[in-house]
């Protein structure tokens, strides 16, 4: 089975994949690789890559917090951020100033409309639902929590709120402006060990392929973890290999190289 992110992974900077990288997954496919993908993008969007992909399997989505097949008749794993965290981080962004937006049952949330807001909804292709009241959705628990701002600032961030929730949240960088939340169980790691368990596949056979932080825990899990050539350098720093850039097909490189050539399977 190969695992793989999307942004910065799979994605180019422009958000597309290859029609190389299309074309030797498929392949992979074909020859008995299960291929899905793990990503802290909201299901409905990793959905829309999937069915371009052609690949009809369960997606580690919302950076492992739920694994769902495509065509949504199951839910394999749901982990939630509790409601008292929730409520928690709601206070902080009030207090703060700073941009949240939330995730409950594939909904985006966020209490006011803003740039951040419109720029990340229109980058990752869908919908977003203004409440005010945030506190109120907190109550159910979010699927995840996500804060936009500067690079440094979330730094800072991420060591408060390491320090304030200690192990009962998962908290990583998706992204240089990206700081994610989650229960402590929703990281690509537990979920890919589920999934795995689920499909009967021993971790040996995995090929986790990621980029950022927040997939530290996918290429740990997997028994080969690829970094991407733009990974960040802790990534790279404990990488099984490191393969091309987003941008220089590197998933493709990696594919080819783990799995296709192994099989003498060539692209034309």
């Amino acid at each position: 089975m190969i695992a793989i992110d999307l942004d910065g992974t799979l994605l180019t900077d422009e958000l597309m994949i290859s029609p190389g990288t299309v074309k030797a997954i498929q392949i992979a496919v074909e020859i008995g690789t299960i291929v899905t993908i793990a990503t802290g993008r909201m299901f409905p969007s990793a959905k829309l890559f999937a069915q371009q992909l052609g690949i009809n399997v369960p997606l580690i989505t919302y950076q492992g917090a739920i694994i769902k097949d495509v065509n949504e008749k199951e839910v394999m794993y749901e982990r939630l951020i509790s409601p008292d965290i929730a409520q928690k981080l709601v206070e902080i962004a009030r207090e703060k100033k700073i941009h949240l937006q939330v995730y409950q049952d594939d909904i985006l949330y966020s209490a006011t409309e803003n740039e951040k807001l419109i720029t990340y909804s229109e980058a990752v292709k869908v919908p977003y639902t203004i409440e005010p009241d945030l506190v109120e959705l907190a109550n159910k628990g979010f699927t995840k929590a996500l804060f936009i701002e500067g690079s440094d600032y979330l730094d800072t961030l991420q060591d408060e709120l390491q320090t304030l929730f200690g192990e009962r949240a998962h908290i990583a960088k998706s992204k240089k402006h990206y700081l994610e939340v989650t229960h402590p169980e929703a990281n690509k790691g537990s979920a890919l060990l589920h999934l795995a368990k689920k499909l009967e596949i021993d971790c040996s056979e995995i090929i986790g392929i990621g980029d950022n932080h927040n997939d530290i825990e996918l290429i740990t899990t997997a028994g080969l973890g690829i970094a991407m050539g733009n990974a960040v350098m802790e990534l790279k720093d404990i990488a099984d290999y490191i393969s091309l850039t987003n941008n220089e097909e590197g998933v493709l490189h990696a594919i080819e190289k783990f799995i296709l050539e192994p099989a003498s399977v060539i692209i034309e």
